[in-house]
């Protein structure tokens, strides 16, 4: 009963981690969809994203490179989208509607860097925005490297924002 418990607690806890900057960053991804419309390439939106978010004071490093390392060896390369104020990743899509495709994708970036928080957002269409946020780590088996971290997450995925 009491591991129920905390991991509940760490699910509610997650729930809420940067909740007020995912919030900010939801409200300028549909100032960008309202102006821009949809029907462009993902790399436009990409653009006027890193521009609404400077300009509303947020850090942005746009194409983030990042390594996921087995046993200490490189084994693959991924580009996140953006990274938000060292702590939010981002990834942009332009599709008609987003799949679980999409989603292992961001997924796979917050283990890649040990993150914990990440935005699925797509400009298709109909807009859509997923939350996808890290429950646990475990220390003991570090499997992905990136410039901020070596942990290697399980997540959980968030579609209720």
């Amino acid at each position: 009963m009491r591991g129920t418990q905390t991991t509940q607690n760490a699910r509610r806890n997650a729930a809420f981690l940067f909740r007020e900057k995912t919030d900010q960053i939801i409200s300028a991804f549909y100032e960008v969809y309202h102006t821009l419309g949809s029907g462009f390439l993902e790399r436009v939106y990409q653009n006027a994203l890193y521009y609404e978010l400077l300009d509303r004071g947020f850090k942005c490093l746009p194409q983030l490179p990042m390594r996921v390392c087995y046993k200490g060896r490189v084994v693959g390369e991924y580009v996140a989208d953006m990274l938000v104020d060292d702590c939010i990743i981002l990834e942009l899509k332009a599709v008609d509607v987003l799949n679980e495709a999409h989603e292992y994708q961001l997924l796979n970036y917050l283990k890649a860097t040990g993150l914990q928080v990440g935005l699925l957002l797509n400009f298709g269409g109909i807009p859509q925005v997923k939350r996808m946020v890290n429950t646990k780590r475990d220390e003991q088996r570090p499997s992905a490297q990136s410039a901020s971290s070596a942990s290697s997450p399980s997540t959980q995925k968030e579609e209720n924002l």
